[in-house]
């Protein structure tokens, strides 16, 4: 396939023997290095013109083709780094996102050739629902990438997935089955796409990015629950116009009819989701026939499950308090480690906190709009400290939601779980402990407590003094975690 160039070019990939080292190379070496070649390689492809339109393509075919299984790694890997290291986890998601960002850039650059050239039309026809199909799901893995990072998202990039949809659907080849890659299963580019808007349909800025990879699987596993169409049903629960530049939007009210608006819901796949649920509590495991990617325990997927058959059902989630819209100053502090020096006066002034904006309050948490610093700290499930203006109290909540509105700004929406917050030096079996108590203990009753990850330990109280009182609490079921914490409820032994 690679013997009809013609213009001795000097381009290594112009050489058989040399692709067929370069791809090899891809396919066998370390996951960053081979994604970081294949970057490479695209970008020269994109910039060479000595290439005729199908030799670039099929080049770039082949390139994808050897660099997906690297890619996808990446993305399975990349969660765990947020707990090691910053700067790999900066290193690879620069590097995989602009893997992808560059493979839909090769793509888009091929299709504009073959609209340009009418004399490359016969060559390339044939090949066209292959690079509709593998254009969106560049696309719908950069997308990925991106919420990794919770957003921004160009309003664009709606436009360009929907036009490739479109285009597909013009040249009548959207539902044609199509093997996008060797040994994967049967899709169509109307099947990819509709992958894209479930993706968005999903509010994956309430997920870590560990769910995130988790919630982009079980869409794949559930996707033949789901269909796209063109009638208005009162089924309906989602709708989108694939040429315009917004993102999938609940049906709440009939959008402008237009020959280019699909609608799609998910009934079946929320009675599916919770079949599935029950089999995973039952078994304990998840079913063999999901692909996940990797094994993950089922406390880390029945969250994850729930959460899809939450952003699925008919109706949307009840907010269970009303919201009061306000304009104020907040301070914040990050970390476990950082409320517990606030708190017990070891840390004051204006040095160790940002100033976000609070949006709405509510009895459960607020919403707030929040500068992006140098460190990019925020994350989903991180425990911060709250300070509202005009006030000398300090609040603990767990970050939520969070969606990047624009490189440097985000809207960030918080659980409050503690408005009575007290600091405690603990004796933890001899170890002396910072922790929050996040109740008022009363003997006999329970009490939650926010411990650094590691200090909890089974059948150890932990004893501290509080207010000319001494307590003894003894752990009982864990609550939740994160990077720096775990909550837990305690007895209250004794109080006095």
């Amino acid at each position: 396939m690679l013997g009809f160039f013609s213009n001795k070019s000097t381009h290594p990939l112009a050489d058989a023997r040399e692709v067929k080292r370069i791809l090899a190379e891809i396919v066998a070496g370390e996951p960053q290095s081979a994604v970081e070649e294949a970057t490479a390689w695209l970008e020269s492809l994109t910039a060479n013109e000595s290439f005729k339109l199908a030799q670039r393509l099929e080049l770039i075919f082949k390139l994808d083709e050897a660099a997906v299984a690297q890619a996808r790694r990446l993305g399975r890997d990349y969660p765990a780094l947020g707990s090691t290291s910053r700067a790999a986890e900066t290193r690879q998601w620069e590097l995989s996102h602009g893997y992808w960002q560059q493979l839909a850039a090769a793509y888009f650059d091929c299709l504009a050739g073959y609209r340009a050239a009418e004399k490359e039309h016969d060559a390339l026809r044939p090949q066209l629902p292959m690079l509709y199909g593998r254009l969106v799901n560049a696309l719908a893995a950069r997308l990925k990438w991106m919420q990794f990072r919770y957003g921004p998202v160009d309003p664009e990039f709606w436009m360009r997935v929907g036009g490739v949809y479109l285009a597909a659907v013009d040249a009548k080849v959207a539902q044609k089955p199509l093997q996008l890659y060797p040994g994967s299963v049967e899709s169509s580019i109307e099947a990819e796409y509709l992958k894209v808007l479930l993706f968005h349909a999903t509010s994956m800025d309430n997920l870590r990015p560990l769910e995130i990879e988790i919630a982009e699987r079980f869409i794949t596993h559930f996707l033949p629950h789901f269909s796209l169409i063109r009638e208005l049903l009162r089924e309906n629960v989602y709708w989108v116009d694939a040429a315009k530049p917004l993102p999938p939007t609940r049906l709440a009210k009939h959008p402008e009819i237009t020959p280019t608006l699909r609608f799609f819901n998910g009934a079946r796949a929320v009675e599916a989701v919770a079949t599935t649920i029950e089999q995973i509590r039952s078994e304990g495991r998840v079913p063999p026939g999901i692909n996940l990617g990797a094994q993950y325990e089922a406390a880390k997927v029945i969250p994850v499950l729930e959460h899809l058959a939450m952003c699925w059902a008919p109706k949307p989630p009840m907010r269970g308090n009303v919201r009061h819209r306000i304009n104020s100053p907040l301070k914040v502090v990050n970390g476990l480690a950082a409320v517990h020096q606030r708190l017990s006066g070891r840390s004051a002034g204006t040095q160790g906190f940002e100033t976000w904006t609070v949006d709405d309050v509510s009895l459960g948490g607020l919403g707030a709009q929040a500068g992006i610093s140098r460190n990019d700290w925020i994350r989903i499930g991180g425990l911060v400290g709250l300070q509202p203006e005009g006030g000398d109290n300090w609040l603990v909540g767990i970050i939520r939601r969070y969606v990047r509105t624009t490189p440097n700004q985000a809207s960030v929406g918080i659980e409050t779980i503690s408005k009575t917050p007290r600091a405690v030096f603990a004796d933890a079996g001899g170890l002396q402990t910072e922790a929050l108590l996040l109740d008022v203990p009363e003997v006999g009753e329970y009490a939650r407590m926010a411990l650094p990850a590691n200090a909890l330990e089974d059948k150890v109280a932990l004893v501290f003094a509080l207010d000319d009182k001494n307590a003894r609490l003894h752990p009982r079921e864990t609550l939740s975690t994160g990077a720096d914490f775990v909550i837990a409820n305690f007895f209250v032994q004794s109080f006095s």
